[in-house]
């Protein structure tokens, strides 16, 4: 039913009060019916002030109404949205903070394997290293050593030729030089032929 549908049906069953009224007030004495009469103003009014009040209620309060519902309906709708906006943010924080150990973990693992084949980068080096380093010392002792051998040979050289020409010198007298020049010159005489 409408609100103006109610407002009528009220007003009517108001009017039918007061017709009631005013008829057994009227089958009353005659001696009251001064009293009668005051009564049934009190029940015009009455009638006429819950007729003003039901149609101030029935056109006035009914739009006042249905904005306020308006108003809750979105603020409930508003915070609604507001809510599964900031439940869907703690869950993302929530997941955040979850996948964070994870990552610190796998953070830490990855450091490690890091830090492993670092040493082992830097222990393959220096092994590296000291391999050059021989390689460079041998490669030093043995230039040292032909060095060596090269300047005993020549000092073996120099001692022979030395101990050679003092040899010479004390056995090769002026007889024994002719014999060797005579004798070479033969020998070159000999092969002319």
């Amino acid at each position: 039913m409408s609100l103006r549908r109610i407002s009528w049906i009220a007003m009517s069953a108001c009017a039918a009060l007061l017709i009631c009224t005013c008829v057994a007030s009227a089958a009353e004495e005659a001696n009251s019916a001064t009293e009668h009469v005051t009564e049934l103003f009190k029940w015009i009014n009455f009638g006429i002030l819950a007729a003003v009040l039901l149609w101030v209620f029935a056109a006035k309060l009914p739009p006042v109404f249905r904005a306020n519902a308006e108003a809750i309906a979105s603020a409930i709708t508003k915070a609604t949205a507001v809510k599964a906006e900031a439940d869907k943010q703690l869950a993302e924080a929530e997941a955040k903070l979850a996948r964070l150990e994870q990552e610190i973990a796998l953070m830490r693992v990855s450091a490690e394997k890091e830090a492993a084949a670092d040493a082992e980068r830097i222990r393959e080096m220096a092994k590296s290293d000291a391999e050059k380093v021989s390689l460079a010392a041998k490669a030093e002792i043995e230039a040292a050593e032909r060095a060596a051998r090269m300047e005993l040979k020549a000092l073996a050289a120099k001692l022979a030729v030395d101990g050679a020409e003092s040899l010479l010198a004390k056995q090769l007298t002026a007889q024994a030089q002719e014999s060797l020049v005579s004798g070479f010159v033969a020998s070159l005489e000999g092969r002319l032929n």
